[in-house]
């Protein structure tokens, strides 16, 4: 009989014949044992709870051009879908460093790697944030290849306690790392009206920037602060009252998504850490080494593409992408969230 410390946790009990939210989905958690779950998950175009589905993976893998022994970098981990498909490519003598600052995300994807038979001799992944890849060239020397994926990973959007979700509620945390920094509560208990107003019109082309952000601090004032997703989106969908009924719900959803990306971008100051990293890629480079980035919304993009030109026009890149990259239709069909992606490359030039 097993002691009471080793007995298996009891699974969640759920209302109706199928689970419907992240955490009541325990068989799409574990693929090990449900594999069969996944399979029915992915046949429907869904991403299954707890996995997230790399993007581009064919056009990322045919651009690196990918070598035995050679050394690379996965600048954002995540679930390790585009690792995997590196790391088979570069046995035998090569090594992948890779990095991510998730603390919840990345010691299950370097336990799903070593699984997978990939462990320290070729495998190395890093809690940190991308734009200190000087940290890893400087134990790495320069790199044959680096590839960046600036999406969320699915198991973050996912999770309601993760702050990103929009259909069930939960903290509005919004952070990668919710170890550090502020949350997006936290941040809007004090921001001031003009700055939240530049937030949300600077990261996400909110044309409703000035109400929501006077209706943000109104609830502010009242004590009413927001502190979960659904009290935010309580707050938009109250400012949006001035909108057509019949066009109001559709204007919600939307506004609702870009206000979100805003916060989460400032949160994280994700524009602030992708500058560091393309400053930083000249240096982190061999001579005919490559760098993919994937892109997820114009702001990311204009970033990528202003730093490409101008290593391409200075002769620090010989080559890069004349346009971007973008899903097939057929991946968008299979996996709706790649319809914005965006993937530019470029090549160092040799010395």
């Amino acid at each position: 009989m097993n002691s009471e410390g080793s007995k298996p946790p009891r699974r969640i009990r759920y209302k109706g014949t199928h689970p419907k939210t992240f955490r009541e989905k325990y068989k799409e958690h574990n693929p090990e044992r449900y594999g069969e779950e996944l399979e029915k998950a992915l046949k429907k175009g869904r991403t299954p709870a707890g996995m997230h589905r790399s993007i581009c993976v064919d056009e990322i893998i045919e651009f690196l051009h990918v070598q035995p022994g050679q050394t690379g970098l996965d600048a954002t981990l995540g679930y390790g879908g585009h690792s995997v498909e590196i790391l088979k490519r570069l046995e035998p003598g090569g090594k992948l460093y890779a990095l991510d600052v998730d603390p919840i995300e990345l010691p299950k994807t370097k336990e799903r790697l070593a699984l997978l038979g990939y462990g320290d001799a070729i495998f190395h992944p890093w809690k940190m944030n991308f734009s200190d890849i000087d940290r890893v060239v400087a134990e790495s020397g320069p790199l044959h290849f680096i590839l960046a994926d600036l999406g969320l990973s699915s198991m973050q959007i996912d999770n309601p306690e993760r702050g990103f979700f929009l259909k069930d509620d939960g903290p509005l945390d919004l952070r990668l790392n919710p170890q550090s920094g502020k949350s997006a509560a936290k941040m809007l208990q004090s921001v001031k009206q003009e700055k939240l107003e530049e937030i949300l019109a600077e990261n996400a082309d909110e044309p409703y920037a000035g109400v929501i952000a006077e209706a943000i601090l109104d609830a502010r004032d009242r004590g009413q602060s927001p502190e979960t997703t659904n009290q935010l989106k309580d707050i938009i969908a109250d400012a949006m009252r001035f909108v057509a009924e019949k066009d109001r719900a559709d204007l919600v959803k939307k506004t609702s998504q870009r206000v979100f990306q805003a916060l989460r971008i400032e949160v994280n100051d994700e524009f602030g850490v992708l500058e560091k990293f393309l400053s930083k890629l000249p240096d982190a480079l061999l001579p005919g080494g490559r760098v993919a980035i994937l892109t997820f919304h114009s702001g990311e993009d204009r970033r990528v593409k202003k730093a490409f030109q101008l290593y391409f026009r200075e002769g620090i890149f010989s080559e890069v992408a004349p346009e971007p990259i973008r899903p097939s239709a057929e991946e968008i069909y299979n996996n709706p969230r790649a319809r914005s992606a965006k993937l530019r490359w470029g090549i160092a030039g040799h010395s």
